[in-house]
């Protein structure tokens, strides 16, 4: 879509997630700048040249005389979300170099030169690429590119289950990524609660056939499902990890009562 169209909104973005546009062409300035006047609380990031494009904007301005790759190490250390007018594997070779890991890399988007794409490339889920993508998108009239399974096949994210909510997993990193394989390849899951709120799922579609409920841990027949999704507050005891070795993700919410 033209630049010149973009809805007269604001994103919804909490205003501690720090946020920077990037461009390097002056096509790309140019998409920034507009994308910025919708998103006043980003920071916007060109060469030196494509600053006065910029002239008029309430965002704050980094502009960049060298060359652009020595800014990404910055960009990463200061930023949440990262946003780059940048063809997409220009910053799939930028961005390699500074990989840590999904729990430390910031989130990163890819907007095509025609504003009509928007690509969470890295941190999706627990950097919150996919929700920015989302969120970008729907200020540019774009349509955000997903491509992490269990947003695809519209099943639950396990590492970010309830975030919203205020939920802390609990589980070792090969429980997750054990789990995340039954649950997007339609496995069947038990989801176990017994605290928080029960208004976790959010999709407009249904819970998918193969995620059951279940008030009791006890009420389980572990034989029946590949892994099981715990919400509570209760002690999970050694043996309970052992009984359900890299099958078990439990999820803490706040002490409330399910409503």
């Amino acid at each position: 879509m033209s630049t010149n169209t973009l809805p007269e909104t604001s994103a919804a973005i909490p205003p501690e997630v720090r946020v920077v546009l990037v461009a390097i062409t002056k096509h790309g300035a140019q998409q920034t700048a507009e994308l910025a006047r919708q998103l006043p609380q980003a920071c916007v990031c060109v060469a030196d040249k494509f600053a006065p494009l910029m002239a008029g904007l309430a965002n704050p301005v980094r502009a960049y005389s060298g060359a652009f790759r020595d800014e990404i190490a910055t960009l990463f250390a200061d930023f949440d979300q990262v946003v780059f007018f940048v063809s997409l594997g220009a910053v799939v070779r930028l961005i390699a170099p500074h990989l840590k890991s999904k729990d430390e890399d910031p989130g990163v988007l890819v907007v095509d030169d025609a504003a009509q794409f928007v690509i969470p490339v890295l941190s999706g889920h627990v950097g919150g690429a996919n929700a920015m993508a989302e969120q970008v998108a729907a200020l540019l009239g774009a349509v955000a590119v997903l491509t992490t399974a269990s947003d695809v096949g519209k099943t639950i994210p396990v590492d970010i289950l309830g975030r919203e909510l205020g939920w802390k997993v609990e589980a070792p990193k090969i429980n997750i990524t054990r789990v995340s394989a039954h649950v997007v390849n339609g496995e069947p899951i038990a989801v176990v609660q017994d605290a928080g709120s029960p208004n976790w799922w959010t999709r407009p579609t249904p819970l998918p056939a193969t995620i059951h409920k279940f008030e009791r841990f006890d009420d389980v027949d572990l034989k029946h499902f590949k892994a099981v999704l715990w919400i509570t507050h209760a002690e999970v005891t050694a043996d309970r990890w052992q009984q359900l070795c890299e099958r078990l993700v439990v999820y803490r919410p706040p002490h409330e009562v399910i409503s």
